[in-house]
């Protein structure tokens, strides 16, 4: 008796079983696949800035190489500083005329829409410096960049774009694991 009922239990029982499953399986899926996830403040190697670079007023000529270890222990590629004052964008001092990040098609592929500053934090899902992506969205390192950027996760850093005031047609990637920035090409 008891072997003919177990069957028969089990198929009474699968479809509430398989809705459970699925109930608990959902909200896990979803966070797989995001993002554009927002973690804890405490769980990030460094604070966020609060907004880009101010446009430069009195530019520094583009030198090659560069020092961007502006302390001792501080990274020799762009980086941003948090001081007393606020924000501070290190190496972002050469203005507008700086030929490294000149473009002759400014916004060609678009603007990018999918937010700016720290309340978007967005993370890499792959590529390279040529081109990487996140949620739908594309870009590429500028040229110039190239060598800030060898030790960025692509699959994985988490990164916040803000706007460039000096450099038209770019956007400042900057990597929260690391407090360094890049000039980036929104590509579609």
């Amino acid at each position: 008796m008891l072997q003919r009922a177990c069957p028969r239990t089990w198929k009474l029982m699968l479809p509430a079983v398989c809705v459970i499953l699925t109930f608990f399986a959902l909200p896990m899926a979803g966070q797989e696949g995001a993002s554009h996830q927002k973690p804890r403040q405490d769980q990030r190697a460094r604070p966020i800035p609060k907004h880009g670079p101010a446009p430069t007023r009195n530019a520094r000529p583009a030198a090659t190489p560069r020092n961007f270890s502006d302390q001792a222990g501080h990274p020799n590629v762009p980086h941003v500083d948090r001081t007393r004052k606020g924000d501070v964008w290190v190496g972002h001092d050469t203005g507008r005329n700086d030929a490294s990040y000149h473009v002759d098609h400014p916004w060609e592929h678009g603007h990018f829409r999918g937010g700016f500053g720290p309340r978007h934090v967005w993370r890499l899902a792959g590529g390279g410096p040529d081109r990487f992506w996140f949620n739908g969205f594309y870009f590429s390192v500028a040229p110039a960049d190239l060598g800030y950027c060898g030790d960025w996760n692509w699959l994985g850093d988490e990164i916040v774009i803000y706007q460039d005031p000096d450099h038209e047609g770019w956007y400042l990637a900057y990597n929260v694991r690391l407090g360094t920035y890049i000039h980036v090409m929104f590509l579609s």
